[in-house]
């Protein structure tokens, strides 16, 4: 899988760019603030529907424009090609895949993009629903109904969370525990078989970046006590979740947690060894996905030079050139780890939103 083109107006600072791009390596070369990182953005928006950097989704916009539009030309391992386009007009977030409205589902299921950016420490540092988005980005290109699942789930829990305010009886609750229950524990199985999937990969890349700390362990936590049913932790909350208004229990509160041998929780971490773990999470789901899907997803390295010792870095790319995944790459300087001489390399300069490929 790879993007060919990639068309960006009115995006953070870029004004009106076409970038003609290679299946390879794409190396983005600029100062601070010249709009490399909004290149890997718009590529990624159109994987996720969304920005990888926290923030108000108006600051997407180039200011003094009423909105933004990403457009990109995808070309499958099956040689099929597919036109996606994103666009935020009036406030409104519209998908398009060849020319036809999709709904923003489709078109995320059509493009992977996977992102290591100087934000990626928080998979293991940040809140909850990091990990839990994580997790469900690949649970949902495996697994063809667990959107609809998902969805399900959420309109339930709107549902039971309006009848605990409103201090609605038991009888009002138990429709929606009912459709909980059986959401619920399709998704929990759902995430819990990808994450013995992703085990063994997730084990070998850690050890390969931090060996010195010991084996590897990643844990799923699925919301709820263990030794219980999803039904018996929905039942014997009721008290307490009237008193909070809302539901403290349930896939909507999973989590996983990463430690080792020798540095058992996260708290032991350095931030370098943060985002060793959180880059070797992002390879390891890319990697999974190349093994479930036949063909690997584009991945985006943002500033990596910046994040990781030039021992790692060259380590990366070792590992990225035998994948042949295309790679969108930033930095102020070309790196030490990539060969101007490799025969899949593009480089392009980037200044003021401006992009210019170099010959």
């Amino acid at each position: 899988m790879y993007l060919s083109e990639l068309r960006i107006s009115d995006f953070r600072n870029v004004e009106d760019e076409v970038i003609e791009l290679g299946a390879g390596w794409n190396v983005f070369l600029g100062a601070n603030g010249a709009g490399k990182t909004s290149i890997l953005e718009s590529a990624y928006m159109l994987s996720r529907g969304r920005s990888f950097r926290r923030g108000l989704r108006d600051s997407l916009s180039r200011i003094g424009s009423s909105g933004f539009s990403v457009f990109g030309r995808l070309h499958n391992s099956d040689d099929s090609e597919v036109r996606l386009g994103l666009a935020r007009r009036i406030g409104k977030l519209e998908a398009r895949a060849n020319s036809e409205a999709v709904g923003i589902s489709s078109l995320v299921r059509r493009c992977a993009v996977a992102c290591f950016e100087p934000g990626s420490h928080e998979l293991i540092s940040g809140v909850a629903e990091e990990r839990r988005r994580y997790l469900d980005w690949g649970v949902f290109h495996v697994e063809q109904d667990f959107f609809d699942q998902w969805r399900r789930y959420q309109r339930a829990l709107t549902q039971r969370n309006t009848v605990l305010r409103d201090g609605g009886g038991d009888d009002y609750l138990e429709p929606w525990e009912i459709e909980l229950v059986a959401t619920g524990e399709r998704i929990t199985l759902l995430r819990s078989a990808y994450i013995e999937a992703l085990r063994p990969i997730l084990q070998e890349l850690l050890t390969y970046f931090l060996g010195e700390l010991g084996e590897a362990r990643l844990s799923f936590e699925s919301g709820w006590k263990s030794g219980l049913s999803l039904s018996e932790a929905l039942s014997g909350s009721r008290i307490r979740d009237r008193d909070r208004g809302f539901t403290a229990r349930g896939p909507h509160r999973a989590d996983w947690s990463l430690g080792f041998e020798r540095a058992p929780r996260r708290e032991h971490f350095s931030r370098g060894q943060e985002k060793l773990c959180a880059l070797a999470l992002v390879l390891a789901q890319a990697q999974l996905y190349s093994m479930q899907s036949g063909e690997w997803p584009i991945l985006c390295l943002d500033d990596l030079a910046s994040e990781l010792d030039q021992a790692h870095q060259a380590e990366v790319v070792d590992q990225l050139r035998r994948s042949q995944t295309q790679v969108l790459f930033t930095g102020t300087e070309f790196p030490d780890a990539l060969d101007m001489s490799m025969s899949d390399l593009r480089v392009f300069h980037v200044e003021h939103g401006r992009i210019q490929r170099r010959q």
